[in-house]
């Protein structure tokens, strides 16, 4: 695996597409690059047609140009496999390569994404192109980073997918008697007696094969993102970087399978209506980062309006900034506008731009250029610095599809749950991986798990050892509820891990109404959710929180428990707890672990640090993300704030969307 090794830490770029242009306006649009600041594009994604016009046909030396006249005016290059659109001659040839979609209707050609991802004539004419791409610009000096295709998210249902996710399933469970037992076919007469009898699941089915049939997507992709990366990485250097832009939260494979063939996670951040809400871009950030537990690129985001909401404001002056400094913050290394100059027509023609079809630069140009001075300044700041939790997490994705699928309330949302945990510590200032629940815990000191419905035998021993070793450790409701098969464990939940919380869960309740709850460090109450608990192991564990008067069921009954195994601490939390109740719970456990958070601060204000690898030297950056001057209070020790050149000591001022970036004067 290879890491970033270029000349600068932190970059600043847009993505560029010279094909929309004739050749002698890209002088100007790069003299305009340079004079702004940029350090890096980001081009080729959406251009096989330019690249191959006709089959077998390759075209590249208008590129080199591209390349090589960025170069002059010290521009780096990321080059993207332009799989994400197959072009009109190779559809024409292959019409099977376009994917069907859930109602059995291939879809159009003329948008992007518009591929079978198991189609076995694209992986073929992707193959030819992307070795010829590597061959050709694998060993440009210019050329830092390539991105595979572009934000994977299309789903086929044709016969040739039905029939490989036929074949996968074969392979894995070898017999149909041995798929019919695990997946209770019987229920609703679903028995299948020949292979070729299994469907694609559309809409509800059995959840059996619903997890499978997420699986096999994420397969799929995988393999299709690994077919590019073994073509591409023979050809490069040992510094050049191979990524794929995610986005997000978006829940279509499992991000951290995908990650694995990876060198480095990127993601795609647009804010749409509205304006940044710092937590949930926060919590974003930290899940990118995640993939790898290491640091990642922001390889698109909104340079002021997007074209797709319902309302397309503005940001407002000065938060694209902070915006920008929150990624740096979070661990990214660089930042990229989507896009630089508005393409005459097509799709996006109303979307933001850095600078309009006329080629001059709009108003948010000079707020980027603010940034990218900052970024220049103070990359060496950032040298060899990544960001270091003692607080994880667990996102699965396998849990949120099957909680999604079956969510017996409305409003139960998994990624809403999980940020309920997150939002607490974010509040506080506590660094937080968001990680998956198979990667190494070893260096946490607290783990949540918001909603870990799927639990197998390793992840039990996973967990045990984590307890084993001192760590503290939160599960929150529906835990342990079901097995890899998607289906119930024959157990009261938490399955297999009553061991470790010395209670169970003797029913559970979707509420129309909010329930009191009354607990040792709290008042507050549960909403959408409630599982009544019994204590099992009296000797070493202890109600938490109790509910109030509310259906009966639940009156007087046990929410929240603890639990204490060997060195460590395990926390059972039944009820979806409101805001404030949750803020004052994981502010305990955070004090039980022996977690602190960063400084204090006001409201909106958020802070993030850096640690250099080799000294344990600390970046921090501060945002203030309201309109208003904050201030915030320091320690006893003198910063050095190398935005404004000053030394700091007891406290920072921040005018309405102010940045600090402090280091400890030596």
């Amino acid at each position: 695996m290879t890491t970033q090794r270029s000349r600068k830490v932190l970059h600043i770029g847009a993505a560029y597409y010279p094909e929309h242009w004739k050749s002698e306006q890209w002088l100007s649009d790069i003299r305009l690059m340079q004079e702004l600041g940029l350090s890096v594009v980001r081009m080729g994604e959406f251009a096989w047609s330019s690249l191959e016009p006709s089959k077998g046909n390759f075209q590249f030396e208008w590129l080199d140009q591209a390349i090589n006249l960025l170069a002059l005016h010290d521009i780096r290059t990321v080059l993207g496999t332009p799989t994400a659109a197959p072009p009109a001659w190779l559809v024409s040839e292959h019409p099977e390569i376009l994917a069907t979609n859930e109602e059995g209707r291939k879809v159009q050609f003329g948008n992007r994404c518009h591929y079978c991802v198991n189609s076995t004539a694209f992986h073929e004419a992707t193959a030819k192109l992307v070795k010829a791409m590597a061959e050709h610009f694998g060993s440009n000096p210019n050329i830092i980073g390539w991105q595979i295709d572009n934000e994977f998210n299309r789903v086929c249902y044709c016969e040739h997918c039905q029939a490989l996710f036929q074949e996968y399933l074969k392979e894995k469970y070898k017999s149909l008697d041995e798929l019919n037992r695990r997946w209770t076919t019987a229920y609703w007469s679903q028995t299948y007696n020949d292979w070729s009898q299994i469907p694609i699941p559309i809409g509800p089915h059995n959840p059996a094969l619903m997890l499978e049939w997420k699986r096999f997507v994420t397969r799929s992709y995988r393999k299709f993102q690994r077919m590019q990366i073994d073509l591409l990485r023979p050809h490069l250097r040992e510094e050049v970087w191979i990524t794929h832009n995610f986005m997000g939260w978006f829940d279509g494979f499992d991000h951290y399978e995908m990650s694995t063939d990876l060198d480095m996670a990127s993601w795609d951040w647009y804010i749409g209506m509205g304006h940044n809400e710092p937590v949930f871009s926060s919590a974003t950030h930290d899940l990118t980062r995640g993939f790898k537990k290491k640091n990642f690129w922001v390889m698109e985001i909104q340079p002021n309006t997007v074209n797709w909401a319902k309302i397309n404001n503005p940001l407002y002056k000065g938060e694209a900034r902070t915006m920008a400094w929150q990624a740096i913050g979070k661990g990214a290394d660089a930042v990229l506008y989507w896009q630089w100059r508005s393409a005459l027509n097509g799709q996006e023609q109303f979307h933001g731009t850095l600078v309009d079809q006329s080629g001059q630069p709009r108003p948010f140009f000079e707020e980027v250029k603010q940034i990218a001075k900052e970024f220049r300044e103070l990359s060496s700041v950032f040298e060899y610095t990544q960001v270091e939790s003692r607080v994880a997490i667990l996102n699965d994705y396998e849990s949120r599809w099957a909680i999604s699928w079956q969510k017996h309330h409305r409003d139960f949302d998994y990624v809403a749950l999980l940020l309920s945990y997150y939002r607490p510590l974010c509040q506080l200032n506590i660094p937080v991986d968001i990680i998956s629940p198979d990667q190494s815990l070893e260096e946490y000191k607290l783990v949540l798990a918001p909603a870990l419905t799927i639990v197998d035998e390793a992840r039990i021993a996973h967990l045990k050892s984590f307890v084993d070793n001192g760590g503290h450790l939160v599960l929150g409701a529906r835990t342990a509820v079901k097995n890899r098969d998607n289906a119930f464990h024959p157990l009261r939940p938490p399955a297999f891990l009553t061991h470790l919380t010395g209670a169970e869960v003797e029913d559970f309740y979707a509420l129309n109404e909010e329930v009191p709850l009354q607990g040792n460090w709290f008042t507050g109450t549960a909403r959408i959710w409630a599982e009544r608990m019994k204590i099992i192991d009296p000797d070493s564990t202890l109600p938490v929180a109790t509910y109030g008067v509310s259906n009966g069921w639940l009156d007087g009954q046990i929410a929240m428990t603890i639990h204490n195994h060997g060195s460590g601490l395990v926390y059972y939390a039944g009820a979806y707890l409101d805001d404030t109740a949750m803020f004052a719970y994981l502010k305990r456990v955070a004090t039980n672990a022996g977690v602190q958070g960063l400084f204090e601060a006001p409201a909106g204000v958020q802070i993030y640090r850096r640690v250099r690898t080799y000294d344990k030297k600390e970046v921090f950056v501060i945002v203030n993300h309201t309109r208003m001057e904050q201030i915030v209070k320091l320690d006893n020790n003198t910063y050095d704030d190398h935005i404004s050149g000053k030394r700091i000591a007891g406290q920072i001022r921040l005018s309405p969307y102010g940045v600090a970036v402090l280091t400890k004067t030596i």
